[in-house]
């Protein structure tokens, strides 16, 4: 039914050249910190690719993702929804047979509705099983790892008959480790060992992941080259499986950088972000596509030195303050987006699928979205936010410059704060959420608190 519905929604959009049509390029990294980028403050990450794009595009200070914590902030990117409401509540694992529910329309199926070519290319990490994987969401091929690089394979993974088996791996390997698992659906000795896929099958196990970030933008160059050849627009979504641990970097890049291994695999995503834009330059189609560059959640902060920073944000990873999802957000469309821009408003994955439809032509699904068009801000950022409110998963609101915590003991490894709740912070004059003023403020923390409670209602927890 959702295939026939989508087949109709291309028959209803107006058609149009490919050359009207705005490109789509989302690069969307894993694990990287607010600070992780030049343009960002860092002291000693170098990425002047990246920087460049801010330079020639808009540079958001205030914009949230779905989760703090991968496949529920992926699903909220895609769907334009949180998380919530479209059955992702966490991290899905291999063998648990679960994943985003192909009822619910994708970006990407709207996209291809369109008129689109699309690829994912990366860290999909929203289902391993045929049904969940990105062909049958939307996208017309896959190329990367399905999930978190320090997984392990599903045992009803496919391998194709040419697979590629490196380090001593084999079909006997893997059939003996499952049958020697201590914990269900955990092979042993398989930790770190992912799946690299094509499509519905595993062409090579274990990924060589020190050259993963490179054959991803290589990918990505080759999907932009035919996709301009057939003369169609094109999305491209590039999901690196990076900075998330373990950390690989290539011999180019391996020592590279002041930051340690950290640094290296950062430098190394800025480089192959600069060669997808040269690419787009080289075959003319950079001035009519969008490129975006941004984070899956805030930094994984317990991993010391082989992790993130989100400063001058409080936390990272796996909580709801500002450190764990509020992320680097760099936009670039010449022509549209004023370069050498800021935008102060309060801005969200969730969003960019109502935006980009309205831009591209593509329909919206009749199912309820959370997502706010906010093209306006992309032409005008001292524009006011369509968005008045924004919820951290079921834990906290903001509106304006304040945020609320529900009363709840965050399991906060990373720092040593005391975190106990109910807590209320002014961002504008505590960007760190240091200070608890909900003795102060009392009437704005009641407010926010039925807010908070109304959002959970609306998007119980599945």
């Amino acid at each position: 039914m959702k295939k026939l519905l989508l087949h109709g929604l291309a028959l209803s959009v107006i058609t149009a050249s490919a050359a009207t049509k705005p490109n789509i390029v989302i690069i969307f990294n894993d694990d990287q910190g607010y600070q992780d980028l030049g343009c960002y403050g860092s002291p000693d990450i170098k990425t002047p690719n990246v920087d460049q794009l801010a330079t020639e595009g808009m540079r958001f200070t205030d914009f949230y993702v779905g989760s703090p914590v991968c496949s529920a902030s992926r699903a909220a990117l895609l769907t334009g929804c949180y998380p919530y409401r479209v059955g992702v509540p966490g991290v899905f694992w291999p063998n648990r047979n679960h994943g985003l529910d192909p009822k619910h329309t994708t970006m990407a199926e709207s996209l291809k509705a369109a008129g689109y070519a699309t690829a994912a290319v990366g860290k999909w990490h929203l289902g391993d099983e045929p049904r969940f994987l990105p062909t049958n969401q939307g996208f017309d091929s896959y190329f990367g790892i399905p999930y978190s690089n320090d997984m392990f394979p599903a045992k009803s993974m496919k391998y194709s008959e040419d697979c590629l088996f490196r380090e001593g791996e084999s079909l006997q390997t893997l059939e003996k480790a499952f049958a020697t698992e201590k914990k269900p659906g955990r092979p042993s000795g398989m930790k770190d060992k992912v799946p690299l896929m094509r499509n519905q099958e595993c062409i090579e196990f274990p990924c060589d992941q020190t050259t993963i970030t490179r054959r991803c933008a290589d990918e990505g160059i080759r999907f932009i080259s035919h996709s301009v050849k057939a003369e169609k627009p094109f999305f491209l979504y590039l999901a690196n499986s990076m900075p998330h641990t373990p950390l690989f970097a290539s011999e180019q890049f391996k020592g590279k950088s002041t930051r340690g291994l950290y640094g290296d695999v950062i430098e190394e995503i800025d480089f192959n972000a600069g060669r997808i834009m040269d690419h787009l330059k080289k075959l003319g189609v950079e001035e009519n596509t969008i490129v975006i560059f941004t984070s899956d959640n805030g930094p994984w902060l317990i991993k010391g030195d082989k992790g993130g920073s989100a400063l001058p944000l409080f936390e990272g990873k796996m909580t709801s303050f500002e450190g764990g999802q509020r992320v680097p957000f760099i936009i670039r469309w010449p022509d549209v987006i004023p370069a050498g821009t800021e935008c102060n408003g309060i801005a969200a994955t969730i969003d960019l699928f109502p935006t980009l439809a309205k831009l591209c032509g593509s329909k919206l699904p009749e199912a309820e979205l959370d997502g706010l068009d906010i093209s306006k801000l992309w032409k005008t950022p001292k524009a006011a936010s369509p968005r008045t409110s924004y919820f951290f998963v079921h834990n906290a609101v903001r509106s304006g410059d304040w945020k609320y915590h529900k009363k709840e003991l965050f399991k906060v490894k990373a720092t040593k704060r005391d975190t106990q709740g109910p807590t209320l912070y002014n961002l504008k004059d505590d960007i760190g959420e240091a200070n608890n003023v909900i003795a102060d403020h009392p009437e704005i923390a009641e407010r926010l608190k039925k807010r908070l409670e109304a959002h959970i209602q609306r998007t119980p927890r599945p």
